[in-house]
């Protein structure tokens, strides 16, 4: 067992920012091969990033949603790539929390372990002496390269009985990784399809994905402890609201950074700071941050509350929680296309950040969990006194 001494929120960000000049001299890197550099996965962890989902007897922080959020749209700010990487990771590293201690003690004995995964059931399984054989291909897995665990959704199929879904968790050793990330958006992520082939996993690897999901923890002893009672779908809005949001401010940053040397071609106006529709654009998208900073706060807020109170979750409120999420997304697209038009065209080139900014968005917001007008309508249903339409509440 090792505990070590948990840093507070503010010592985890300002870590973060010590390793901002390492993420951001790597971004054109990791955008051109399709995955992140070696030295920025090594500044995140340093940073703690890894530990943060990680149980506090293993080294971890056992970090609370407030963390996560705030954490983040810190790293939003620097490369939306590097911060979907680490909001991967938090969501499966959180899963492993949800099986038998002894899975636990395996894969946290590696320091700043990395856990990549997904939870389509994309495999089959058939049982074997002391356990199953797992066949699969998952597209979108990000941060596979670097990641040491694969957690991975699967059926198993056995003669005359239906099919059983179940979560597992895999080495990296045992899958075969294909380079297919030839993407648009969030190209630094390295979200690559992982296939497993006759890959044998002994039983207590293998738990039933309402387990998983619900959550209903194995783990004897993460049952006591607060922030591994909420469900995963929502443990995914909490860590990726953040981030949205501080994509959004990376669109601020990268528009301010240009603006004092630039001028509207093909107008009067000397400068374009001094031009009304500049002052128009900036205060919309001023208030469109804050209103993305709000709906993350207020998934943290209602996150944490559940998990240290013990309060049951409503259907409203689990639903509002992925309404937030999408909102968040909305806004935070509209703040990137408000200043990639206030840019102009050289703003077209790759080394003009609010492009990439755009894209990275772009994808973010067309994640299944995520997309706004999925969410919107969703909630509206339940407001209405509807049933929900899915089970990934």
């Amino acid at each position: 067992m090792t505990i070590t001494e948990t840093p507070t929120r503010e010592e985890i960000l300002r870590r973060v920012a010590k390793a901002e000049p390492v993420i951001r001299e790597n971004i054109a890197w990791s955008e051109e091969n399709r995955r992140l550099h070696e030295a920025t996965v090594e500044a995140m962890a340093e940073a703690g990033i890894f530990r943060m989902r990680v149980p506090k007897r293993y080294g971890g922080y056992e970090c609370d949603g407030a963390t996560l959020v705030e954490v983040g749209t810190a790293l939003g700010r620097i490369d939306g790539s590097a911060a979907w990487v680490a909001m991967v990771n938090w969501i499966p590293t959180y899963l492993v929390c949800m099986f038998p201690d002894e899975v636990q003690d395996e894969v946290f004995s590696t320091p700043d372990v990395r856990v990549c995964g997904t939870n389509a059931p994309k495999g089959t399984m058939v049982p074997v002496e002391g356990g199953y054989l797992l066949n699969g291909r998952w597209p979108f897995v990000s941060g596979a390269h670097h990641a040491h665990w694969m957690e991975a959704a699967a059926v198993i199929l056995r003669d005359g009985a239906e099919p059983e879904p179940v979560m597992t968790m895999v080495p990296m050793s045992d899958m075969e990784l294909v380079d297919d990330w030839h993407t648009t958006g969030l190209r630094g992520s390295g979200s690559i399809t992982t296939v497993a082939t006759d890959v044998f996993l002994p039983a207590e690897r293998v738990i039933p994905l309402g387990a998983a999901l619900g959550p209903d923890t194995l783990s004897a002893t993460n049952r006591n402890i607060p922030i591994y009672s909420t469900p995963a779908t929502l443990v995914a809005a909490v860590s990726g609201a953040g981030m949205l949001a501080g994509m959004a401010k990376a669109a601020w940053d990268s528009f301010f950074e240009r603006l004092p040397d630039r001028k509207i071609i093909y107008t009067d106006y000397p400068s374009q700071a001094e031009a009304p529709l500049t002052h128009l654009r900036v205060g919309s998208a001023a208030h469109k941050i804050d209103q993305a900073v709000f709906h993350a706060r207020r998934i943290a807020e209602v996150v944490d509350h559940k998990a240290f109170s013990g309060e049951a979750w409503t259907v409203e409120e689990r639903v509002r929680v992925r309404a937030d999420q999408g909102e968040a997304a909305r806004l935070a697209r509209e703040v990137a296309d408000i200043f990639q038009m206030a840019s102009g065209g050289t703003s077209v080139y790759n080394d003009v950040p609010i492009q990439r900014i755009v894209r990275d968005l772009t994808s973010a917001a067309l994640h299944g969990l995520v997309v706004p007008d999925v969410n919107t309508e969703l909630y509206g249903r339940v407001l209405c006194g509807l049933e929900p339409n899915t089970l990934y509440l």
